[in-house]
């Protein structure tokens, strides 16, 4: 079948859906949606698709086409659920269950008959929005994407209309955007609730507020303990690394890891670590939950496992610095595997970007960040006392993707997306000249660098680029992970695979001389510029297309 995802951005859960239905074997076109209702008409007339489905659209589909061809909206709400802030709501209301809907687009928006529905449970604990649609919600939606593609292919199905079809979420109903004051909330409310406002606002649009003199916004929000001091709301009373506590109205604490000064109000209009934002913090060093630690280390008999958090992917400069602390110390402990894992909601996409934008001299910090991020993946390289291993729990591009493939053995979830190319202006680094062959072959790997184009996890294993593929169910993968790492553990698994990474260090050049050819490429592309880095740069940090971002610097 010849299907056209109709988007507004190849985001992860288009890449999902792409590769999935690739990998069925359906002709499949992708065209970014803009407000030009013409051409959008006159891009899929020339496409002529047997079928659209939109599993990311901001923008409302022309008359004009979902009139012509089958056109599939995938609504990240239940059932009569309808509006642009559906999972904003879901998260502010504690809703127990919610959805996902693949419904045919109609002239009002979200009204259309029903091809196909599913329902989960929300999770206990408030997550962030992002963290939602990308595990439960995109989940949910691709179950939804495969039996629209087969009912598309039975002549005799007719998609239910909504007034007809059952209500897992009874209430679900119309509701307008969530607008920006409806977001507040007031520090002497209960710490739970303002976790949760932040959540469902997280990653974008961010809850404004005031702390430490500044207006901000809010995000990265988690759950912390009772405040000891007797300091009003609003105070921040702790810090660990980069996030600050704050004390709530119900003498509890809540970690802000980060924070975005917008421009209005003198800021940078970026979004960095709060340390970074509010600049010096005098407040006394607090453990902070384990759900904001950016490195934690944990050991099950012969494996250690490294889990990092970075959030949204990117790990800065001084963040890579302190992964190469904890992995220094992980590779100096006498286990025989040692286990390089992420969090369920990110593994890593490389430098930090925000962080370069805001620095001074961002030059100069996207050559620190780089270096730092380098010397991770040199420690996983070169290391000769232990076994290593890189979990993709979750999706990962550019530097990122390449970090993982520095380990000496690389498994991923089942339905992670990898992109292993660099994008933006950037020749790379992350030593994938040395560790992309290493895996597929120099042929291969040029392919995959030059063509530019997501990989999931069962295409990974295809093509070399991982070892093994587990579960998607985080906690299921997690145990399927041990086991695996206890199976490289085993005196023949571990013998054979320190050997031929032996023999792989010893029969080439050594990693530090494609580090080095691959920094030279990359001093011409940070100092200058022969890429467009800045601007693109630029434009992904303020979410603007590249020609508009370039002209407002400009």
């Amino acid at each position: 079948m010849h299907i056209l995802l109709l988007v507004s951005a190849f985001n992860g859960l288009s890449q999902r859906a792409w590769t999935a239905l690739c990998a069925e074997g359906h002709e499949v076109d992708i065209a970014l949606a803009d407000i030009d209702a013409e051409a959008i008409a006159d891009t899929v007339t020339d496409l002529a698709p047997d079928l659209i489905i939109c599993p990311f659209l901001k923008h409302r589909v022309p008359e004009k086409v979902w009139r012509a061809w089958p056109t599939v909206i995938i609504h990240p709400g239940p059932v009569g659920d309808r509006g642009p802030s559906s999972l904003d709501y879901a998260i502010t209301d504690a809703e127990p269950r919610w959805g996902v809907t693949a419904l045919q687009a109609v002239e009002e928006m979200d009204a259309g008959p029903i091809w196909a529905t599913r329902t989960f449970g929300m999770p206990p604990i408030p997550v962030p929005k992002s963290a939602l649609y990308n595990g439960p919600v995109a989940d949910a939606a691709m179950e939804c994407i495969a039996e629209v593609v087969e009912k598309a292919l039975d002549p005799d199905f007719t998609p239910v209309p909504q007034e007809e079809a059952p209500r897992a979420v009874p209430h679900a109903t119309t509701r307008p955007l969530l607008k920006r004051d409806e977001r507040l909330f007031d520090w002497s409310q209960p710490a739970s609730e303002i976790v949760r406002r932040i959540a469902a606002s997280d990653s974008t649009p961010g809850v404004r507020t005031e702390l430490g003199g500044l207006i901000v916004h809010a995000y990265d929000a988690h759950l912390g303990g009772k405040v000891e001091s007797a300091a009003p709301p609003g105070t921040i009373v702790g810090k660990y690394e980069d996030a600050v506590a704050v004390a709530a109205g119900d003498d509890r604490a809540v970690w802000i890891g980060r924070l975005k000064h917008p421009r209005k109000e003198g800021g940078n209009g970026v979004k960095l670590s709060a340390a970074a934002v509010l600049g010096h913090v005098s407040a006394p060093h607090v453990e902070a939950p384990l759900s904001l630690r950016e490195v934690e280390y944990e050991r099950i008999g012969p494996v250690g496992l490294l889990t990092v958090r970075s959030h949204n992917g990117a790990m800065g400069t001084i963040q890579c610095r302190r992964i190469l602390d904890a992995l220094d110390y992980a590779l100096d402990q006498d286990t025989s595997v040692l286990v390089f894992k992420g969090t369920p909601e990110f593994f890593s996409n490389g430098i930090d970007l925000n962080a370069i934008e805001a620095a001074e001299d961002p030059a100069k910090e996207a050559w620190e960040n780089i270096n730092a991020i380098n010397d991770v993946c040199t420690a996983l390289v070169t290391d000769t006392g232990q076994l290593t291993i890189a979990a993709y729990t979750a999706s990962a591009g550019a530097g990122g993707a390449m970090l993982g493939l520095a380990a000496d053995v690389a498994l991923a979830r089942d339905g992670v997306v990898l992109n292993p190319y660099y994008d933006i202006g950037l020749f790379g680094s992350e030593l994938h000249t040395y560790t992309l062959p290493r895996r597929v072959g120099v042929e291969l790997a040029g392919q995959l660098l030059d063509d530019k184009q997501p990989v999931d996890a069962n295409a990974a294993l295809h093509l070399g680029l991982v070892d093994g593929v587990g579960p998607r169910d985080p906690a299921a993968f997690d145990e399927w992970l041990i086991e695996q790492a206890e199976l490289y553990a085993s005196p023949e698994n571990w013998r054979q695979t320190y050997e031929a990474k032996l023999r792989f260090l010893t029969n080439s050049r050594p990693p530090a001389y494609y580090a080095a050819r691959e920094l030279a490429e990359m001093a011409q592309d940070i100092f200058d510029d022969r890429s467009g880095f800045r601007a693109a740069r630029h434009a992904f940090v303020s979410k603007q297309p590249l020609q508009a971002a370039h002209a407002a610097r400009v």
